[in-house]
This record gives structure tokens, sequence and C-alpha cells, in this order.
């Protein structure tokens, strides 16, 4: 087993690892959020228990007050009713039974007037009669809130006011602020569940908590706020005497949103550290591979620019007759052809020059090195005249060994025998290149194997014809190289895209 399929292995397996590793983490992280979650969802529900609940024990005390405040009521009007009584009482008439009820008024504040409202008597009050001689103002209106009883003296006539007990005011207080701290309760909750209270409308916030003004300043806000409050869990209604319908919308709170979403995020963020991580090592391995082929190339031409001066300078000291004109001249087109690869090897590394070259002429001038050196069962078809006038920025030296290199890979994959296909299809932005053979071919899963570094198929090739090709192709001509079609026992078709400009 080679090296890359080696490692293309231990990469799938790495690979298959970290998913291991990511799966199990966040199936771990899931279960936890889950079980925070229900956590989560039982406190906002035992809240929402004991907000109903609360809700029940003020209107349980509300109702209270309300009888309290019918007694309270009753007591006044027997009071006020055995006042009367023993007022016009006559004068054999038993009347301890009315002193005994108003003298057993120690709660209810009394105020007795005369026509003008100068005070006569008081009980149970908060002021002084003697300095206060009139009932008026403020006073006036505290005990104005029942009207007052007429008490008749033959031609005079004195009047009784009383209000509501000092015992009843304090009960009412006491449920003012039930009622209050009720509402403060809800907005302010230990579970930061946001609430939202309003209105029988549904339009008008009385208090809200855990929710940014703006929203609530919002009409379209509110409304949406509401509706995704009310999708969640149904209202809590209340109803306090004399405040009308009430609605108490909750959600579940920011903290259970953000568990929900959490897995999400950590995955999202576990993807983009992997993809970081795989782009960086890409480059980082690029930069090297780079580094090694332009030193291997640099290295290469370096190795063979010194034997090459040798053998020119050891030919013009050798004698030139007739019988060997033949092989010394061919013997100086193999040391030029050795120059122009030390050249190639040059160029590697380098920004190369591209000047417009005739792209069918080059064409040529490959396939007619590669037909001297070829098999004659090899017939290589150029399918367009050596004439076609297509130019485009071409590095000569460059493209001619990227040409070679796809013509010697197809006579080695049809065994030294069968037909290679040469066409170019011309268009406004580029001109495309396709060299087809009736090779032994390979599987569509191989596509894009065939072009990375050691992938061969040969008992000694090093895997690098194909990666030297693509590189050349795509990376000094800004062109494409890749794998049009292949089939096993059907042959292979590359395609090279160059731009015209």
């Amino acid at each position: 087993m080679d090296i890359y399929r080696q490692k293309r292995l231990w990469k799938w397996g790495l690979f298959l690892a970290g998913l291991l590793i990511v799966a199990a983490s966040l199936l771990f992280t899931n279960n936890l959020v889950k079980k925070i979650a229900t956590d989560e969802r039982k406190k906002v529900s035992i809240w929402a228990k004991a907000i109903q609940q609360k809700a029940n024990l003020v209107n349980y005390t509300n109702d209270f007050f309300k009888k309290v405040e019918e007694e309270e009521l009753k007591r006044v009007e027997i009071w006020a009713e055995a006042t009367k009584r023993l007022i016009n009482a006559g004068i054999n008439e038993d009347l301890s039974f009315y002193t005994q009820i108003i003298a057993g008024n120690t709660t209810i504040p009394v105020v007795l007037t005369d026509e003008s409202n100068q005070i006569i008597a008081a009980k149970n009050v908060d002021f002084s009669i003697d300095t206060i001689h009139i009932l008026a103002d403020t006073l006036l209106s505290a005990f104005a809130k029942n009207p007052p009883i007429v008490v008749s003296y033959g031609s005079m006539t004195n009047y009784l006011y009383y209000k509501e007990s000092l015992l009843f005011s304090e009960l009412r207080t006491v449920l003012n602020d039930l009622t209050e701290s009720f509402f403060s309760e809800v907005v302010i909750n230990s579970a930061s569940v946001p609430v939202l209270i309003v209105d029988s409308t549904k339009t008008k916030v009385i208090s809200s908590g855990n929710i940014t003004q703006d929203i609530i300043e919002s009409p379209e806000g509110l409304k949406n706020l509401i509706y995704e409050m009310e999708s969640q869990n149904p209202p809590i209604t209340i109803q306090f005497e004399g405040q009308g319908m009430k609605f108490i919308f909750y959600k579940d709170s920011y903290l259970l949103t953000q568990l929900r979403y959490y897995p999400y995020i950590q995955f999202f963020v576990i993807g983009l550290f992997l993809l970081a991580a795989y782009v960086l090592f890409s480059i980082t391995r690029k930069a090297e591979q780079n580094k090694v082929w332009v030193g291997m190339a640099k290295e290469t031409a370096h190795q063979l620019g010194t034997p090459i001066s040798s053998m020119l300078a050891w030919l013009d000291f050798m004698e030139v007759d007739e019988k060997n004109k033949v092989y010394l001249d061919e013997l100086r087109n193999d040391i030029l052809r050795l120059q122009g690869v030390s050249a190639r090897f040059s160029n590697i590394g380098s920004a190369p020059d591209l000047p417009l070259i005739s792209l069918a002429e080059s064409i040529y001038r490959s396939v007619h090195y590669i037909r001297a050196r070829s098999s004659k069962k090899v017939q290589i078809n150029i399918m367009f005249p050596e004439s076609e006038s297509s130019t485009i920025p071409l590095n000569e030296n460059l493209f001619g060994w990227a040409m070679e290199n796809l013509l010697k890979n197809a006579i080695d994959a049809m065994n030294g025998e069968g037909t290679i296909q040469i066409s170019i299809i011309n268009s406004h932005k580029n001109i495309t290149l396709d060299i087809s053979d009736t090779g032994k071919g390979f599987p569509k899963s191989q596509y894009k194997a065939v072009f990375r570094p050691g992938y061969t198929t040969k008992k000694r090739g090093w895997g690098l014809g194909l990666t030297l090709t693509k590189r050349i192709v795509e990376e000094y001509h800004n062109g494409k190289l890749f794998v049009l079609s292949s089939a096993p026992n059907k042959g292979t078709t590359f395609r090279m895209i160059l731009p015209l400009k």
C-alpha cells in the first residue's frame, strides 16, 4: 500500500474519530441541556402555580373584605337605628337595649351636628371637638360618604354622621398593600421569567418584568410578544375587586431559551473550528509542498546545468567528419533538449513569461517530439490544422512539458498501442483543449486522485507527472485541468481550459 493511500485512510479514520468525539460531546451536552431545561420548566411551572395561588388568595381576601364591609355596614345601620329610636323614644319605653347598642360602639366614628354643621358631639374620631367646631371641607368629605341620620327634637333637627370603622380602614390598607405586592412579586420573580400583565383588551401594559422597554412601547412588538407568550403557556386570568379583569402572560426564561439553542451553537462553533483548522492545515501543507517542488526543481536544474555545459564544450573539440556528422547533430539536438528540460525546472517557482503564442503550433511541436520517440502502433490524431489562428498567453517551454506529460501518460495507459485524439473548442473568453486516448481508463472515484502527488499505476512511476502538469496549467497559466470522462477499458479524456487573455 502506497503512502498516499495510507494517508487517505488515516485522514478518513481521524475524520470518523472526530465525528464520534463530536457526536458523543453533543449527545452528552444535549442530555445535560435537556435535564437543565426540565428543571427550569419545573421552576416556571411552580412559579405559575404560586402566582395562581397568590391571585386566588388575593381574591379570597377581597371577598372576605367585602363580607366584612357588609357586616360593618349592618353594624352601622343597627347602631344608627338604635340611636334614632333612643332619641325618638317615649317616656315609658324601655331604653336599656338601645343604650347597650350605642355604648357598644367602640370602633365606628360618629359626629352629631346641628343644621349648620356645628359639631355637638363626637365619638371614636381622631380629632378633638375642642379645636374643631364645624364639620367642613375634608372632614365633611370623609363623613359624607354615607348619608347622615336625621335626628329631630321637636322643632330642631340634628344630623348624625358616621363613616367606616378604623379596623375596616386598616383592613382596606392591608388589602391594597396585598394587591400591590402581588403585582410586584409577579414581575420580580426568582425564576427570571419574562412576565407581562395587561388589561382585558390586551393592549395596555399594567406591569412587566424581564422584558425590554422598547418592545413594550411598540404596539406591533407588544402584539407579537403576547402571541409568542400565549403560544407557549396559557395566560393566568385574575380579577380583583374594582380593578377589572387582567391577564398575566409569561414565557420560557432567557436561560431556558439559551439552553435550547446551545447544542446547535456548540455544533456550529466546533464545526467552524474544525473547518478553520483544516483550511490552515491545507494552506500550510500546500506551502510546504510548494517549497519542496521549487527546491527540487531548482536543484535539478542546477545538477543538469554542469554536465550539459561540459557536453557542449566537448562537442566543440570533437573532430567533425561526414560519417559522424549525423550522430553529432542528433547528440547536439539532445543536448539542446536537455537545456530545455533544465530551463523548465528553472521556471518552477518563478513567474514565467507568457507571450502570445499560437496554441496550434505549440501542440504540433509537442506531438512531433513524442511521435519520434513512441511506438509506431500509437496513432496521434490532431483534429485541427497547424495554421489554426488561436493565440494565447503561453510559456511554450512549460506548456510543452505539460503536453508531453499528458501524451506520455496516454501512451502508457494504452500500453504502447492505440489512438490519441486532440481537439480544441474556441469561445470568446477561453479555449478548450481535449486529449482523449483508448487506454485502460479508471473509475470516476479516481478522477481527482490521479492529480495527487505519488498516485500512479506504474510499477516504477513516481506519480508526479499529472501533478506537475496540473500545476503548470492552473498556477502558471491561470487555466484548469481535469478529467472530463473515463471508465475502465473505455479510455480517458483530459480537458484543459486556457484563457485567451
